[in-house]
């Protein structure tokens, strides 16, 4: 069965972008102008993928996020961004939400998010799902990656705790490290994170992204960098 994807945005234009874009791959796309009509669609179906757009009038794609999570719905959820939006990207990741993009947006980028977030959302009634998670890096990653999506903080924490330990210089784990610690508000930690992933991977641009933006907001008050997750 195709995985079916919620797009949510105000312009006709962009959702028939992403929709051609998506359908391409064999995913069964949805359409929604707006937070009202996007919550009467996940009421009784269930989608594999919500991509929100965070500027739209009325309820914004953050608000729509939180009003999703106060209804358990547990949808993962992409946040599309300008920028602007950088300064509540905190709050959007501790509702879940640890994947982004930000505009000007090419196919290209939203197919391998797309793509990633799915391979890492394994259906909870699929047989893999019973089976343990394999003591190796990159599927420890992945796990806490998704549990971090469904908000289940404590259990991202075993799982990334353990890709450390399995991998103790890799840049992408110390990056996520960073991430998981950002979206805590605690912002040494994250900023010592981030530096070490840069210690050991100096050209690994989602860790100097995240350092970017750690400076440009405690410098500035605002900063153009979107978080970065290394998925692309």
């Amino acid at each position: 069965m195709s995985k079916r994807i919620l797009v949510v945005d105000d312009e006709p234009n962009v959702r028939l972008s992403y929709r051609m874009t998506l359908e391409t791959e064999g995913l069964a796309v949805s359409e929604a102008d707006g937070a009202t009509r996007a919550l009467e669609r996940m009421d009784g179906n269930q989608y594999d993928l919500a991509i929100l757009d965070m500027r739209m009038p009325g309820m914004d794609g953050l608000d729509l996020l939180a009003e999703m999570r106060k209804r358990g719905l547990k949808t993962p959820a992409v946040i599309i961004t300008a920028y602007g939006d950088i300064p509540h990207a905190v709050r959007a990741m501790q509702l879940g939400a640890i994947d982004f993009l930000q505009k000007p947006l090419t196919p290209e980028a939203l197919r391998s998010l797309v793509a990633e977030i799915l391979a890492r959302h394994i259906a909870e009634e699929s047989p893999e799902a019973k089976q343990p998670i394999p003591d190796k890096f990159a599927d420890q990653l992945s796990e806490a990656k998704r549990l971090l999506n469904l908000q289940a903080f404590e259990r991202a924490r075993v799982h990334l705790t353990r890709a450390l330990e399995l991998e103790p210089q890799s840049p992408e784990a110390l990056n996520l490290a960073g991430l998981f610690f950002e979206m805590h508000e605690d912002f040494d930690r994250a900023r010592k994170l981030y530096g070490q992933a840069i210690k050991y991977g100096p050209y690994y641009e989602p860790a100097q992204q995240n350092m970017r933006r750690i400076f440009e907001l405690f410098q500035f008050g605002a900063s153009q960098e979107p978080f970065a997750m290394g998925d692309e």
